[in-house]
């Protein structure tokens, strides 16, 4: 009986290292996407004789390499005058990942996998330089973008990193939002052009709103009833605080829109009331919608939803 040679293993199968393209979500050149080459190193500025062309005065002529080999993406600065950002934090070099964002003048470019690219489209090298007539000392130029693709808490670290100046207009269904920038901080802001709520308020409710589009532009010279004085950074965080306890009250708080009444009769008694409660219930009475009553509260907007939530519960106010 002859021996049984045993079969020759197989190798495994070669592993197909990920391909990545770069996406523009904001600034002039969005919705442009540009394939990335394994093995070779991308060239990001002004001049012509680059990889990428972006002209805009706020690039320089060498502003950054991006080098791909295999799945490892490192973006660095060649020492432009602007900056590179990845993620709201400036950089010399980074390496990046899925899903990062970069800032370079006013384009937000997101690194998103090749098999997400909607199609052979590509940002196409641009042969001319921006005449030096146009040369600026202003630090926007119209940037627009989708909520969707960028939140709104990642827009502002991007542009309080890269100190901007400029007005951020937000749209969200039939809302307006302005929020004001002075070198990255945020000085003002306003809903629906209701200058009389506390820019603070504003600000926050601005920045839970998930879908939309915003405009960055340049600011103009004016005065502000009052200004915000706590960093960018603080009121992100308290906004994203409040945001989650608000989560957290659960299915019973009202919509914004929503009309909120007095029964009639009014069985509990009102002197079993707290001054604070006493304060939402006339606020309740005078304007009658959830929004109204966020507004024209002086308290903030999740200690108004406990406060409107605990009428509710008790009888003394009714949603609809």
């Amino acid at each position: 009986m002859e021996p049984r040679v045993p079969k020759p293993s197989l190798p495994p199968p070669l592993r197909t290292a990920r391909s990545f393209a770069l996406r523009f979500i904001s600034g002039k050149y969005q919705g442009g996407e540009f394939s990335l080459a394994p093995g070779k190193d991308l060239v990001i500025g002004r001049s012509s004789e680059l990889d990428m062309v972006l002209v805009e005065d706020m690039v320089s002529r060498r502003h950054a390499k991006l080098s791909v080999a295999a799945e490892q993406i490192t973006i660095e600065d060649l020492g432009s005058t602007n900056g590179t950002f990845v993620n709201g934090e400036k950089v010399a070099s980074a390496r990046l990942r899925e899903g990062d964002r970069i800032l370079i003048g006013t384009s937000i470019i997101k690194l998103v996998a090749a098999d997400a690219i909607s199609g052979p489209v590509e940002v196409r090298p641009i042969l001319q330089e921006v005449p030096p007539s146009r040369t600026t000392t202003s630090q926007v130029r119209t940037m627009t973008g989708q909520i969707e693709e960028i939140p709104l808490p990642d827009l502002l670290q991007l542009f309080s990193a890269s100190k901007k100046n400029g007005i951020l207009t937000v749209r969200s269904g039939q809302d307006v939002g302005r929020i004001f920038l002075e070198q990255g901080k945020v000085v003002f802001a306003v809903v629906n052009d209701h200058e009389d709520v506390a820019p603070m308020k504003s600000a926050q409710r601005i920045l839970t709103w998930e879908v939309g589009s915003f405009e960055m532009e340049p600011a103009t010279p004016r005065e502000f009833p009052a200004r915000i004085e706590m960093s960018t950074e603080g009121i992100l965080m308290d906004t994203m605080r409040q945001i989650d306890e608000v989560r957290r009250l659960g299915p019973a708080v009202p919509a914004l829109k929503s009309a909120i009444v007095l029964p009639v009769p009014m069985v509990p008694a009102i002197r079993d009331l707290t001054p604070a409660q006493l304060d939402v219930l006339q606020l309740a009475h005078n304007h009658g919608q959830v929004e109204l009553v966020l507004n024209r509260s002086l308290a903030s907007d999740l200690d108004t939803y406990k406060l409107l939530l605990a009428l509710i519960e008790r009888g003394y106010l009714r949603a609809e």
